[in-house]
């Protein structure tokens, strides 16, 4: 994928990515010349005279543009997870399953370090081009079954967003730190009852939370205030559990 060199905003808040060539939209044609010679906060215009202000793209911006071939979790649901758990430029988050790698680029943007796994070598690609298109550096990936085993220890927070999280509960435990968070992300109740519980069985484990996110946008202009009408709704339950005691000796 081209690396993103800027981004076009209109007044309507619509956002374009120059990549290096002509942007076409439906407001017109703007040509690569004018972007590459402006600055930031600079206003062109297209062929149509629309004005686009000029400005250098955020991390947010780019994460926005990643391939994505399984479904991803979405931005609220992420940005929750880090507000539940207060990692850190100094954590470790473990993830499984890797999928187009969009969370651990998404908290590789604000961790230490970040270690994926997946079982799937076609997912795993789409993941390396999204890290390496992001220029993140501090991204590990394992082509590794986390049902198996965690290799890494001392861990802030661990992600699952496999089929059976309750099958990681084992691993994930070894590998927390006591203090740090255990996640599972899974769209069905089923799934969610069954990790719970499960975690429940361990007495140096305490769930906290079993949270959804739902997002509704609302449109305001002059006196006219709605939501509008396509909002996000469900897309997925969380399990927060924490690691509060050791694990007995065997």
């Amino acid at each position: 994928m081209d690396k993103i060199k800027k981004v076009l905003v209109n007044r309507f808040g619509k956002k374009f990515y120059f990549r290096g060539s002509d942007v076409h939209t439906k407001f017109g044609v703007i040509r690569a010349e004018d972007i590459a010679k402006s600055k930031d906060g600079d206003i062109i215009k297209s062929n149509t005279n629309e004005e686009f202000f000029i400005i250098s793209p955020s991390f947010l911006d780019i994460y926005r543009k990643i391939k994505r071939s399984p479904q991803i979790i979405p931005l609220k649901d992420l940005a929750f997870i880090v507000s539940e758990t207060g990692v850190n430029k100094e954590s470790m988050v473990v993830e499984a399953g890797a999928g187009s790698g969009a969370s651990a680029c998404f908290f590789a943007n604000l961790v230490k370090e970040v270690i994926t796994y997946d079982i799937r070598e076609d997912f795993l690609e789409i993941a390396k081009e999204n890290i390496e298109f992001l220029s993140l550096k501090n991204i590990t990936i394992k082509n590794k079954d986390i049902y198996n085993g965690i290799d890494e220890g001392d861990v802030d927070l661990i992600l699952l967003d496999l089929p059976e999280p309750w099958k990681a509960i084992d691993s994930g435990t070894k590998a927390l730190k006591v203090g740090g968070f255990m996640v599972a992300y899974s769209p069905t109740i089923p799934q969610i009852s069954d990790f719970a519980e499960e975690a429940r069985k361990r007495n140096e484990l305490l769930v906290l939370k079993i949270a959804e996110i739902a997002e509704r946008e609302w449109e305001a202009k002059e006196r006219k205030v709605r939501p509008k009408s396509q909002a996000i709704g469900h897309s997925g339950f969380m399990v927060f559990v924490r690691k509060v005691g050791k694990e007995k000796e065997q």
